[in-house]
């Protein structure tokens, strides 16, 4: 909600107030109206605080989950480094064998290196993506909590 349609909103309820003051209303019908009108703007404070407190968790929530993204994509650049490390020294430790089945043992050797590894990273990444996705809709969860207490 913006400043200017507040005010916008507030000039409109107090023209309409004065102009209930200029005509002859019924005293019952001008304190009907006067009621309409205090809870209309006391209605109209509710939604603006809600929209206010909505936006502020919007905010949290798209910062957290881009920090989250940003902290995921590093540790993915990581995993990737270290592959492509490991890739390299394993060929070059091929070209140095001496003999096919010294060749072959290497190959064994990485292969049950990088299956372990492998198994490792995907772990990390997945409980890292738990964290995110936590951290992310932390948020959301205590805002709706906190509405339906409100409500209550």
């Amino acid at each position: 909600m913006n400043e200017t349609f507040a005010k916008a909103f507030q000039d409109q309820m107090a023209a309409a107030s004065s102009a209930f003051s200029k005509f002859e209303v019924p005293a019952p019908f001008r304190d009907m109206a006067e009621k309409s009108v205090q809870t209309a703007r006391g209605n109209y404070e509710k939604f603006k605080t809600a929209a206010e407190q909505t936006t502020d968790m919007f905010e949290d929530t798209f910062s957290t989950s881009a920090k989250g993204v940003a902290e995921y994509n590093v540790k993915s650049l990581e995993i990737l480094r270290t592959n492509m490390n490991s890739a390299f020294d394993f060929f070059a430790s091929v070209l140095t064998a001496k003999s096919p089945s010294e060749a072959v043992e290497l190959s064994t050797a990485h292969l049950r290196q990088q299956y372990e590894s492998l198994q490792a990273q995907a772990k990390e990444l997945s409980s890292l993506a738990q964290k995110i996705a936590t951290d992310t809709s932390e948020p959301i969860k205590s805002s709706v909590e906190k509405t339906f207490r409100t409500a209550a």
